[in-house]
Order: C-alpha cells, then structure tokens, then sequence
C-alpha cells in the first residue's frame, strides 16, 4: 500500500480540480497523467455549430399549432345574404268558401272588443290574377273597435303559403278600414330567411286585399311568381281558369 505522504501530491491535485475546474483543467489533467482535450472548448464549439434556424423553425412551428387551435373554436362567418329588395304582388280574396273568418268572443261581449280572436284562411293569387297560388292562415287578436272608421285594429300574426315554393310569415297591424304595413318575420322553402316588409291595399267593395311584398335576404324568385300586376280596382276577380284551379293556372302542390 502507498503511504499518506506518497498520495498528497494526487490529493492536492484533486482538491484543486474541485475547487477550480474550468481554470486549472488543463493542468491538472496534465498533473494526473490524462491526455489534455479542453472539454469547455469542445462544448463551446458544439453550441455555437446549432443552426440558428433551428429554434427559428421550433418558433415558427410553435405559431402554426397555436393558430391552428386558436382557429378551431373561431365561428365561420356566414355567407353573405343577398342585399336586393325583390317585389311579390299576391291578391288574397274571401270568396265566402272556407268558413272564415272564425270569430271567438272572449270578451264576452256583444260587440267587437279588445282579445276577442279571429282566425281567418282565404285564397290567394299570383299579382296578375292568372293563378291560383294557394292560401292565407292566420289568427288575430283584437286590439280596438273603431266603430266611427268602420272597422277593428287587430294584431295579426299569418302566414302566406306557396305550394313547393314555400311559405311567408308576417306580423304587424291588420286594419279592417284602411292600408296598413306589416313586417315580413321568415319563411320557408325558397323563402327561408326572408326579411322586409309587406304593404297590404284593401278593398271592400269586392273585398280583397292586395299585397306588396318587399322582400330581402333570398335568391331571385321563380318567374311565375315574379309578374306584372293588375292594379287594383273594383273589376279586379280572378281568371275563370285559376278560380277553377285549372292545372295551367295553379302553382305545384298547392293548398285548396
């Protein structure tokens, strides 16, 4: 075995590695027999070699997946709807057949008063009053009798049906005694999200109405239902063809 004095020399090497490796390793190395490589150099010369685009691509990959996920919960934004206002001129006529309107007194009383209901269905016709489209259906709650206009305010909620084509829903104020305006809500069909408004002209002497639909939000309108109107008069009636429901003179489908 070595004596104690014979390792001091190795002991003291060591302790100063420990204490101060990066300035003394070289020495040491040569002290205690081993080959000197500089390992800080070594490691300096690896790092400085890395490509810098290296972390430019872990960055920007980084960013890639972030947006991915980011665009994931992002809604998708509607397609647009179209901004024209297309006209639809329809004549709606009591022709006395339906059994309408229905009338339930829940006011109890002997004249027309505020919440009675009526619930009304009538045949409708293209603006030329050359087909037969098919039939109003609605209900309306009344609001005030105004005997000294000669008729009621009602608030009317009905729709307008089209065959194949669809439906139009609207609501607003239905005067028995003059012009009024109603919003148009929705539809169906070909008129699923429709907006805009319908002007209602009423006569009373036949009575009918005529109606001057200003729609948006939908695609053109199929030409039988796009035509020039007959203005209203008191000779405006239906062609013996689309009141006889004749099939060249009605819409596909449509409600009798």
């Amino acid at each position: 075995m070595a004596s104690s004095s014979s390792l001091n020399p190795v002991y003291s090497s060591l302790k100063l590695l420990i204490l101060n490796p990066l300035s003394n390793s070289e020495s040491h190395h040569g002290k205690l027999g081993f080959k000197s490589t500089n390992p800080i150099s070594t490691m300096n010369l690896k790092i400085s070699t890395i490509p810098e685009k290296d972390s430019g691509s872990r960055s920007s990959g980084d960013t890639s997946i972030k947006a991915f996920f980011f665009n994931l919960g992002k809604p998708k934004p509607e397609p647009e709807k179209p901004a024209k206002v297309q006209v639809l001129y329809v004549y709606e006529f009591n022709e006395r057949d339906r059994g309408s309107p229905a009338y339930l007194r829940l006011s109890r009383k002997e004249v027309n008063y505020l919440g009675d209901l009526v619930s009304f269905t009538n045949k409708i016709y293209s603006g030329d009053l050359q087909k037969r489209l098919d039939i109003t259906a609605g209900l309306g709650v009344l609001i005030k009798h105004e005997p000294e206009k000669g008729g009621d305010r009602f608030e009317a909620i009905y729709s307008l049906c089209f065959g194949d084509y669809g439906h139009i829903s609207v609501q607003g104020p239905y005067l028995t005694y003059q012009n009024t305006s109603l919003a148009v809500t929705g539809g169906s069909g070909i008129f699923e999200g429709v907006h805009g408004e319908v002007k209602v002209h009423l006569s009373r002497s036949p009575q009918y109405f005529f109606y001057t639909f200003y729609l948006k939000g939908i695609k053109d309108l199929p030409a039988e239902l796009v035509v020039k109107p007959v203005l209203p008069s008191p000779a405006s009636q239906p062609s013996v063809a689309a009141k006889a429901a004749e099939p060249q003179s009605t819409i596909p489908n449509f409600t009798d």
